[in-house]
């Protein structure tokens, strides 16, 4: 091979495309071969299969230097990931809690093809069954996911959401945070499960794991605890078949390695962590045989179509976004936090505390732009660390609090905090009855749980206290789309993100087979540009190929 030092040059007879967008055009045309040949005039490449003649030399006499293969965005990944959940791409929105992965965001997708998981966490059993039921009528058939979060402070709004998605009929669950397995994702999981005309056990309930640690990710890929098994089949939840057929599955058919996300996260670099779980996967298979090798997907960081790249070139059978789809039109985020994600940097994130695990210190990753959640929130923790109860707060802090964060009387606060447990979860009133420890971590939870919903709705005189979940992907995005009209909030469509994210990540890839064949990518060529669809184009189907001999 010959084209290791010399670049690329589109000039000459017989390649009418002399700048750098001829080039570009050719490397993005993914439905058609890219051939890289040499000519009297230098070193040109041809889309299409065969390469236009020029002056002196006749037709097909070129020496053929380096060739890489067509390439649309749905060969990359696992067939079988597409396969299992109806879908075009390999690809998947992820869950993002309180309604902000909307019903409109998971509907726009499976429109288009995708996967993408409604925002359920947080949320109110008859807000998830409205979004059931509009799911049931708007997108029959097509796939969805629905978030399910472990709550082992309020272990009542887990059991009731399981209820309501087999209630529902739901096929398919993102679970998320998950420390343990719990009696609640076990019961969802074996629910499903009926035997096959072959005698083997068939999944009608999926289940995608969103994990960051190997211990957790084992308990998802290995068959159900038996205990667990037993104490669900005595409360008569499952079938006595169905607690045979536990013995034969995992927990978890898809695995998603969660790296350095926004909301709960352990901020672990996806080189490093992805590399170690597809190694247990593999473990696990060879020890189980499963007749249905459990996959394994990417998620965290991924806001550019080189991450998506690198994320499928490690080995993921599927990429999973979240940060990005925040920002896009159909999220269930306000105007004004869509904006204050358009402008984040790659560094303008931050761990605060959790609101549904703060008395474990469990922080998750939001913006730090724009807003002081993340230091008020950790000035709560540090408090609820040092003092047994409201009242021993020093009264300085405690005016500090009132004036600054609540904005009102800490007993008006434990006053609303009492009403809304009495319509939610009782029994958090009843634990939190003789112990004042507890009703301080509710007070201080109310400040956590009321800043991400005026984030949600825009509470103009709330902005500094907005709560917004966010990893560095939003940075990476927004500065892959700064030449672009994704630039603007407005033109980002969920479905359009994902589209460009797929098809620069094939691109990419496309583009790492031809430097390992030696040949030098133009700087001016080597970047996907996102630029808007056609009229009536869908986001989920190919682009227009250029056709042979179109350079």
């Amino acid at each position: 091979m010959t084209t290791a030092t010399t670049p690329l040059h589109w000039q000459g007879p017989g390649y009418p495309s002399t700048d750098p967008a001829g080039v570009y055009q050719v490397l993005a045309d993914l439905e058609h071969p890219c051939f890289v040949v040499r000519t009297p005039q230098g070193i040109g490449a041809v889309a299409g299969g065969r390469a236009l003649p020029s002056a002196g030399a006749p037709a097909g006499s070129r020496p053929l230097l380096a060739a890489a293969a067509p390439l649309p965005p749905q060969r990359l990944g696992s067939a079988a990931f597409r396969s299992a959940h109806g879908v075009r791409q390999p690809y998947m929105a992820g869950a993002m809690a309180g309604g902000i992965a909307s019903a409109d965001l998971v509907i726009a997708l499976a429109r288009e093809g995708y996967l993408a998981s409604f925002g359920a966490a947080g949320l109110l059993p008859e807000s998830i069954g409205k979004a059931l039921d509009r799911f049931a009528t708007q997108i029959p058939g097509l796939p969805f996911a629905v978030n399910l979060i472990h709550s082992p402070s309020e272990e009542r709004l887990e059991r009731e959401a399981v209820e309501l998605f087999l209630q529902h009929g739901v096929r398919c669950v993102e679970a998320s945070a998950y420390l343990a397995l719990s009696p609640h994702i076990v019961r969802y999981r074996l629910a499903g499960l009926r035997q096959g005309p072959d005698g083997r056990p068939v999944a009608e309930h999926r289940v995608i794991a969103k994990i960051s640690r190997t211990e957790t990710a084992e308990r998802f890929m290995r068959p159900a605890p038996a205990a667990l098994v037993a104490d669900l089949l005595a409360r008569g939840q499952i079938s006595p078949l169905q607690a045979e057929l536990a013995k034969y599955v995992p927990v978890a058919e898809d695995i998603t390695v969660e790296a350095d996300s926004g909301g709960h996260t352990d901020r672990r670099p996806l080189p490093a962590l992805l590399p170690s779980i597809l190694r247990l996967r593999d473990a696990v298979q060879r020890e189980h045989r499963y007749p249905v090798p459990i996959r394994v997907g990417a998620a965290g960081g991924l806001g550019s179509p080189v991450a998506l790249a690198a994320a499928f070139a490690m080995g993921a059978a599927y990429v999973v976004t979240g940060s990005v789809n925040q920002s896009c039109v159909e999220s269930g985020a306000s105007k004004a936090t869509k904006g204050l994600l358009a402008e984040a940097g790659i560094a303008d994130c931050e761990m605060a505390p959790a609101a549904d695990m703060f008395e474990m210190g469990v922080e998750l990753q939001v913006l730090k732009k724009g807003t002081l959640f993340p230091m008020r929130a950790k000035r709560l923790y540090e408090l609820y660390q040092a003092y047994g109860s409201l009242e021993q707060i020093p009264a300085e802090d405690r005016a500090r609090l009132e004036a600054q964060l609540f904005r009102r009387p800490l007993a008006e606060v434990w006053q609303e905090c009492e009403g809304y447990f009495r319509r939610r979860d009782p029994e958090q009133l009843a634990r939190a009855a003789d112990n004042p420890k507890r009703r301080m971590a509710l007070v201080f939870r109310w400040y956590l749980g009321m800043s991400s919903r005026w984030s949600t709705t825009g509470d103009p005189e709330r902005t500094l206290d907005y709560q917004i979940w966010c990893g560095p992907a939003m940075g990476s995005f927004n500065d892959w789309v700064t030449a672009s009209y994704l630039k603007a909030p407005g033109n980002r469509r969920v479905a359009e993100v994902a589209h460009h994210l797929m098809r620069g990540a094939a691109f990419h890839t496309r583009l790492a087979a031809l430097r390992t064949a030696g040949v030098q990518i133009p700087a001016s060529a080597a970047d996907y540009r996102p630029v808007p669809l056609e009229a009536g184009a869908h986001a989920g189907t190919p682009g227009r190929g250029l056709g042979e001999g179109a350079l």
